[in-house]
């Protein structure tokens, strides 16, 4: 069985209270550099999502060039999607 992925949603907390996925973290893009070590703590493997996956695609860049292994799920839509599909 695969490990239950952590979801980190980068959009603003606004847009995060507005809907996300079920147990995912809100951490805002802009949040990300200073939140590192609480980002490599969490448990692996880790998705970020946000509106449209361009945000998530930034987060995820930064954090792969920082050691962290993550990936892009796109839009926290199709994550919540997915995640469904597993349950």
């Amino acid at each position: 069985m695969q490990d239950k992925p952590t979801i980190i949603d980068v959009r603003s907390y606004g847009e995060f209270m507005g809907g996300h996925v079920a147990g995912s973290i809100n951490i805002p893009l802009q949040e990300i550099t200073q939140r590192l070590d609480e980002i490599k703590a969490l448990p692996k493997p880790v998705i970020l999502c946000c509106a449209s996956g361009n945000r998530s695609g930034q987060a995820a860049a930064f954090l792969n060039h920082h050691g962290i292994a993550c990936e892009n799920g796109g839009s926290w839509l199709r994550v919540n999607f997915a995640m469904q599909q597993q349950v």
